[in-house]
């Protein structure tokens, strides 16, 4: 029988293995897609329980055994510095699920193509739970005919997959993304602490909050799930929000576009950062939220 029209399943390879990365190296691998993966922690492989045998010794070794490498690591400026001291096999893809600058995909885009590598930004959300599961949300940017090649490794890890248009159209998407939810997330807070001093109780109010016009994945989820359960476990620091305002602030500055609660969002993180809270997971800013709004006016 032909295989024309019916190409074989890409060779996958993972880079990164951290709280996002470790789930999505699972599905690929439960999907039989995964051929290799790297991280400069080489016992990271096992604790993600992926057998030691997919561990590359190093990019070059990454290349040889796979077609298409995602890159979940903190952002694209590490993945160009990354690619710059190796010589990448023509014909290969790259997918991008980091939260980065648009202005970085596209430049990094561009020397890929000279080099006859394909690239694709597909931001991600839902997540180191949806990357557990495979029910990611991928925000993507790219050439259509490179993101129907990736469609296998997507089908995979995501539920729902959004071509949202050119490159850095998937990065752009996710920093507007994130300075919603995570505007959102502290105004939750802000909003449950002055229930809390009008003498009600923080379950219930969030449970009237989810029957009302302000529900949202904060009230409906986070809260219960991650933070009134007493379970303190977003699993994502308070250090990578802040890099993610960071980002949309810069991002609409580009653009001349307003953020004045972006930025209000990203002074609080900040000052959660600058008081030696960075590597706190994130599902704590609720407890500390009156001594961060004290201290960030105080100056400190």
């Amino acid at each position: 029988m032909s295989d024309v029209g019916n190409p074989s399943p890409p060779r996958v390879a993972v880079v990164g293995l951290g709280q996002m990365g470790a789930g999505i190296a699972r599905n690929l691998n439960a999907a039989g897609l995964l051929r290799a993966v790297f991280d400069i922690d080489t016992s990271a492989a096992e604790r993600a329980g992926l057998n030691d045998a997919l561990q590359s010794s190093d990019l070059t070794d990454l290349f040889e055994a796979a077609d298409v490498a995602l890159f979940a690591v903190p952002g694209t400026a590490q993945i160009s510095r990354a690619l710059a001291a190796i010589k990448i096999p023509a014909g290969r893809t790259i997918i991008d699920v980091t939260t980065s600058d648009p202005d970085q995909s596209r430049a990094l885009s561009q020397e890929l193509a000279a080099q006859g590598v394909g690239y694709v930004d597909a931001a991600m959300t839902g997540g180191a739970a949806g990357a557990d599961a495979g029910t990611l949300t991928l925000m993507v940017g790219g050439d259509a005919d490179i993101i129907a090649r990736c469609a296998p490794v997507f089908d995979a890890i995501a539920d729902r997959v959004f071509h949202l248009g050119p490159t850095g159209s998937g990065h752009a998407m996710k920093l507007v993304h994130n300075m919603i939810l995570h505007s959102s997330f502290l105004a939750t807070c802000e909003g449950l602490k002055l229930a809390e001093r009008a003498g009600l109780d923080a379950s219930l109010a969030v449970d009237v909050l989810n029957a009302g016009n302000a529900r949202s994945f904060v009230t409906d989820t986070r809260f219960p799930r991650d933070i009134l359960s007493g379970t303190m476990q977003a699993r994502s620091t308070i250090a990578n929000l802040e890099k993610d305002l960071g980002l949309a602030v810069a991002f609409s500055e580009t653009l001349d576009a307003q953020h004045p609660i972006a930025s209000l969002t990203r002074s609080i993180l900040a000052t959660a950062v600058e008081t030696g809270r960075k590597d706190t997971d994130f599902s704590w800013l609720y407890s500390l939220y009156d001594d961060l709004i004290k201290d960030m006016e105080a100056g400190k």
